[in-house]
C-alpha cells in the first residue's frame, strides 16, 4: 500500500463515504473506480478533492500547549529513535515537527497518523536506524554476546559512551558501569538487570555530554 492509498482510505472513513458513493467520487475525479488503476498523480487529485470536502491530514488531538498531538501505531518507535539521534548529537532538533518533516521526506506521508502500512513504517524506521548506525555507530541487532546490549536504548547508551570515550572496549568497560549507576542514582548496577526504561534514563543523561562533544550536526 502506497502512502497516497493509505491517506485516501483514511479519508474515506473520515468523510463517512459508503462504498457506492466512494467509487462514484473516484470515477468523477479520475475516470477510474479503483486506486490500483490510478497513477500517483491521480491519487493526489483525489486527496485534494477530499481535503476540499473537509478531510484534514493533521491529527485532531491537541496538547496543553495548543499544538496538535501526534498519533499512530508506529509513533512510539519513531519518536524513540528520533530522540536517540538527538542524544547521539546527530539530530539537532528533537521536536516532533522536525521528525514529521523527515518522515515525510522519506515516505511521502505527512503525519504519523497515516503511517499504517508496514512497508512505509519499515522505510521510516530502518531509515532512522541506518542514520544512527552510520553517524552514531549504534550496533542495532548485534549484541556481540553481551546480554545487557539486548535493547535498543542500551545499544544507544553504549554508542554514546564510545563517542565520549573513543578507546572504550566492549569487554573492559572502564568507568561505564559506574557512570550508569550514578545516572540511575544507585550504588551498584548489574547491566543485564536493567530495563529499557532504565537505559532510556541513561541515554538521556549521556545526551547533553554527547551533544556538547559532537556539536550536533544538521537534522
Amino acid at each position: 500500500m502506497t502512502s497516497s492509498t493509505a491517506i485516501i482510505n483514511i479519508a474515506k472513513t473520515t468523510l463517512g463515504l459508503d462504498e457506492e458513493t466512494y467509487r462514484a467520487k473516484l470515477k468523477n475525479i479520475t475516470g477510474e473506480t479503483s486506486l490500483r488503476k490510478m497513477t500517483e498523480a491521480q491519487m493526489r487529485q483525489v486527496i485534494t478533492v477530499f481535503e476540499k470536502e473537509g478531510f484534514r491530514r493533521g491529527p485532531k488531538k491537541s496538547r496543553n500547549d495548543g499544538r496538535r498531538e501526534l498519533t499512530g501505531p508506529y509513533l512510539g518507535k519513531l519518536r524513540a529513535l528520533w530522540i536517540a539521534g538527538y542524544n547521539l548529537g546527530i539530530i539537532r532538533n528533537r521536536d516532533d515537527r522536525a521528525m514529521i518533516a523527515w518522515i515525510e521526506d522519506q515516505t511521502g506521508i505527512p503525519d504519523t497518523r497515516f503511517l499504517r502500512a508496514h512497508a512505509d513504517a519499515k522505510a521510516a524506521i530502518e531509515g532512522l536506524k541506518g542514520w544512527l548506525t552510520r553517524e552514531g555507530r549504534v550496533g542495532f541487532g548485534n549484541t556481540n554476546g553481551q546480554e545487557w546490549l539486548g535493547s535498543d536504548p542500551a545499544k544507544v547508551a553504549w554508542a554514546q559512551w564510545k563517542i565520549l570515550h573513543p578507546d572504550a572496549g566492549l569487554i573492559v568497560r572502564k568507568g561505564f558501569d559506574e557512570e550508569v549507576a550514578k545516572l540511575l542514582k544507585i550504588k551498584f548496577v548489574w547491566l543485564a538487570d536493567l530495563k529499557p526504561r532504565d537505559w532510556q534514563a541513561v541515554m538521556n543523561g549521556f545526551g547533553a555530554r554527547v551533544r556538547a562533544a559532537r556539536k550536533a550536526g544538521p537534522a
